[in-house]
C-alpha cells in the first residue's frame, strides 16, 4: 500500500495551477514545440500528499499536471518546496507501463504509470513516474495513455 494519499481529477489545461500553465507554455516555446496542445485528449491533475512521519519528518505535497495528445505527453510537477518542472515526450519515443507491472512496485507499492524513453530536453533516455488515484479518472487516463502510445507507434 502506498504511503501517498492521491486525488486525480480531469481539468481543462487552463484549470491546472497557474504556475504549471505558465511553465508548460515556457517549455513549449523554449523547445519550439508549436501547437502540441491543440488536440488534447485528456488533461489531469493529481495531488499527492504524504503525511508527516516521526518527530523530524515533514508532510509533503506533490502536484502533477499531465496533458495527453495523440502525439505528446507533457508533465508538470510542483513539490512542496520548489518551483515547477516540466517534461515532454513524443509518444512514439516512450514506453508507458502501469506502475503495478514494473519491478519497482514490489519494493515501493504505489499507483500510477511509469514513463521510460526520450524526453524533449534530455540527450539520454530517462524515466518519470506519474502518480494516479485509483478512481475512475485515474483508470481512464491510464488506459487512454497506454492506447495513445500504441496508436502513435503504428
Amino acid at each position: 500500500m502506498s504511503e501517498w494519499k492521491r486525488s486525480t481529477k480531469e481539468v481543462p489545461f487552463e484549470g491546472l495551477l497557474p504556475e504549471m500553465v505558465a511553465e508548460i507554455n515556457k517549455h513549449i516555446e523554449l523547445y519550439n514545440l508549436g501547437l502540441i496542445l491543440s488536440d488534447t485528449l485528456m488533461c489531469i491533475q493529481t495531488d499527492s500528499e504524504k503525511p508527516k512521519k516521526g518527530l523530524f519528518g515533514s508532510a509533503e505535497l506533490i502536484q502533477q499536471g499531465v496533458i495527453l495528445t495523440p502525439r505528446w505527453i507533457v508533465l508538470a510537477v510542483k513539490k512542496t518546496k520548489g518551483g515547477v518542472g516540466v517534461l515532454s515526450a513524443q509518444l512514439r519515443d516512450v514506453v508507458i507501463l502501469d506502475y503495478a507491472q514494473t519491478p519497482y512496485a514490489k519494493m515501493l507499492p504505489d499507483t500510477g504509470i511509469q514513463v521510460d524513453g526520450k524526453f524533449t530536453d534530455m540527450s539520454e533516455n530517462a524515466s518519470a513516474f506519474i502518480g494516479l488515484d485509483e478512481c475512475a479518472v485515474g483508470k481512464e487516463f491510464k488506459a487512454l495513455v497506454i492506447q495513445a502510445v500504441q496508436d502513435a507507434k503504428k
